[in-house]
């Protein structure tokens, strides 16, 4: 079973334009679609229709409309009531997939409710293989919140026993994550090129090249993620928009592309890409494998409207080119 924690999850509402967005003018939408959200929740979201067992651990009341849309959509949650209303997020989206995106802080988390959610995590992934930490943290939260989490995880339960932990987060909670100790570092990190250069920037390694220049250079998106990896993370999938993604472990790096597809909604693909890891690492598969379904998830995320999120059987792996590249 694969566990994600959301701290901060939301009920995302994606408006569909018919044209560019024009600042300051009013315009029709072609569409609008709501779906529960927040990182770990797609996660969750995409391995529930891929067939796969997961649980989404998040704070939030029975009746609040996120839960309401997880029991419609038969994903399986445990959620600790924190009295407030979660937050809402929108992301308007152009034809070619262009999105920009509204998202509010959500509620806050005293510290006896941020004690509290770990202790619900605690207990709800006994027995799991991964536990995703994923998305930003609510006001209130400290900033290495999730580097606490992962050492609560394996400080809990037996070294043979604790699962292997994925964080998928930006700024501060992500940089966190690659600079306290061994226990605390994660055995995946799921960055996009921004990102990426920033946790190589934490880990010691600043890169001179920006999102979009990692993004065309695959080679220097490996060299940056190789970085993170000494620093004591175990592997860093690197998501690179629609030039696919890098996957840097101690024993290699690889590069993986997919044919250009119609992009629709970009909202959810970096989760998909995620899920879709996960789901071939929980079937024994090699690293480059798990490249592989991952960048097919991700672009069948990219070809669906909102934040929908593809099943197995609408990815196509086999499309799907893995080139070795060097890491240093």
């Amino acid at each position: 079973m694969i566990v994600t924690l959301t701290a901060n999850p939301s009920l995302d509402r994606t408006v569909a334009l018919p044209g560019p967005l024009q600042r300051g003018e009013v315009q029709r939408a072609l569409s609008v679609r709501q779906e529960s959200g927040g990182k770990g929740v797609n996660v969750s979201r995409a391995l529930v229709a891929s067939g796969l067992k997961t649980l989404a651990v998040l704070p939030g009341a029975e009746a609040d409309p996120v839960l309401a849309g997880l029991r419609d959509t038969e994903v399986p949650f445990a959620a600790l009531p924190i009295g407030e209303p979660l937050r809402s997020n929108v992301a308007l989206t152009e034809p070619g997939g262009v999105t920009t995106k509204i998202n509010e802080p959500g509620p806050v988390l005293s510290a006896e409710q941020q004690e509290a959610l770990i202790g619900l995590l605690l207990d709800s992934a006994r027995g799991a293989s991964w536990v995703v930490l994923a998305g930003s943290l609510p006001p209130g939260v400290p900033a290495d919140f999730y580097a606490t989490v992962t050492r609560r995880l394996r400080s809990t339960h037996d070294g043979s026993e604790a699962p292997l932990i994925a964080v998928d987060s930006s700024g501060e909670p992500l940089a966190a994550a690659v600079s306290g100790d061994p226990l605390g570092m994660p055995d995946l990190l799921k960055p996009n090129a921004e990102e990426l250069a920033e946790l190589a920037a934490a880990a010691g390694f600043a890169t001179d090249k920006s999102a979009e220049e990692l993004e065309a250079d695959p080679e220097a998106a490996a060299t940056a993620a190789a970085a993170v990896v000494r620093s004591g993370v175990g592997a860093v999938l690197a998501t690179l928009g629609s030039k696919g993604a890098v996957l840097v472990t101690a024993d290699g790096a690889w590069l993986a592309t997919h044919p250009p597809v119609t992009a629709v909604s970009t909202v959810g693909a970096g989760d998909s890409s995620l899920a879709g890891y996960l789901l071939a690492a929980s079937q024994g598969a090699v690293p480059a494998d798990c490249l592989r379904q991952a960048v097919a998830h991700g672009a069948a995320a990219a070809s669906l409207p909102g934040s929908r999120v593809p099943a197995v059987h609408q990815t196509t792996p086999d499309a799907v080119t893995i080139t070795a590249l060097t890491k240093d």
